[in-house]
């Protein structure tokens, strides 16, 4: 499988991930063995960055992922996340070393190699929306002593919030990597939000992102599930899926889906989400791509689907 630079940090990763999120639900709730079976064919594939968060599953895909990536002796990227709560906002330091030892006790490790802020950022602070202020004043100085402290190669955060908040942080520099909501529903990082379209505009973020050498981990590669074309879900998956960035609803988001049907033969894609995979990878300023899975068959037809490669240049100018 095809490696990408994830920016400064000088590694290389696979343009596919593994998300173990609550989205596909697979390392929330699904089975012990069927999770090793999995990771162990992602492995097998090329895959080399495994994705989670302490806030999924309330810490089981940390749980789980640290158990089978021990179990089968593995040798990946693991980046995991932390989010600050009302009650850290006293001591954000404390937090943030506190969030550090549960997700690392979780997985059985002594360190990781990306540590990431998951909060949404904004210019005024409140609840779960941590203000820009403090994520640069106060979270990116914990983070970096967690650097030095070596339980973290290095450090990264979420690019969901306000436009203006992420540009910031994206400018500050201080992070090496960011979590960028992009997809064919909403192309904004990357280029131009198309006309009429009901999403977030993230200003072509990926320009700045440039500019600042940072390692790009795309997330709703598949809008949460809409860009399947359907509003189904499966039984581990997550129900109810709040879109990011796109338009208000779910099945809003898949009906948008549903209009790029016609570009799936003439790309040489199989389905809709082929097209939405092969969409992400096209862009060179994504260093890889999360999905998220219920299953080894899903697993399988990501894997197909970013070996394919690119979408051709003429389908790409018709998304976005």
């Amino acid at each position: 499988m095809e490696k990408r630079r994830l920016g400064r940090t000088g590694l290389n990763v696979s343009v596919l991930g593994y998300g173990a999120g609550a989205v596909g639900g697979l390392f929330t709730k699904g089975r012990p063995e069927d999770q090793e079976r999995a990771a162990a064919r992602a492995i097998e594939a090329g895959i080399n960055y495994f994705d989670t968060a302490a806030l999924y599953g309330n810490g089981e895909s940390e749980r789980n992922l640290g158990r089978v990536l021990k179990a089968l002796k593995a040798d990946v990227v693991v980046g995991t996340k932390v989010r600050l709560g009302t009650e850290h906002r006293a001591d954000i330091g404390k937090g943030i070393v506190q969030g550090m030892e549960d997700s690392l006790r979780r997985m059985g490790r002594d360190h990781v190699d990306l540590f990431q802020l998951h909060n949404p950022l904004v210019a005024t602070d409140g609840g779960d929306k941590l203000s820009i202020d403090l994520a640069l004043n106060e979270v990116a100085p914990a983070l970096e002593k967690l650097r030095k402290d070596g339980k973290t190669r290095f450090i990264g955060f979420s690019g969901v919030g306000e436009t203006t908040a992420l540009h910031r942080a994206i400018d500050s520099k201080l992070f090496d990597t960011i979590q960028v909501v992009y997809n064919a529903l909403n192309p904004s990082a990357g280029s131009a939000l198309p006309q009429g379209a009901p999403g977030q505009d993230y200003g072509r973020l990926f320009d700045k992102v440039k500019a600042a050498d940072m390692g790009t981990i795309i997330i709703r590669a598949l809008a949460g599930g809409a860009l399947s074309g359907t509003i189904d879900r499966h039984p581990l998956a997550m129900q109810s899926v709040d879109p990011i960035g796109s338009a208000p609803s779910f099945s809003a988001d898949v009906a948008r889906a549903k209009e790029l049907d016609p570009l799936v033969r003439e790309s040489g894609s199989g389905d809709l989400t082929e097209l939405a995979e092969r969409f992400v990878i096209a862009h060179p300023a994504v260093s890889t791509m999360l999905v998220g899975y219920s299953t080894l068959d899903h697993l399988e037809a990501a894997i197909a689907a970013v070996n394919k490669g690119p979408l051709p240049e003429a389908v790409l100018k018709r998304i976005g």
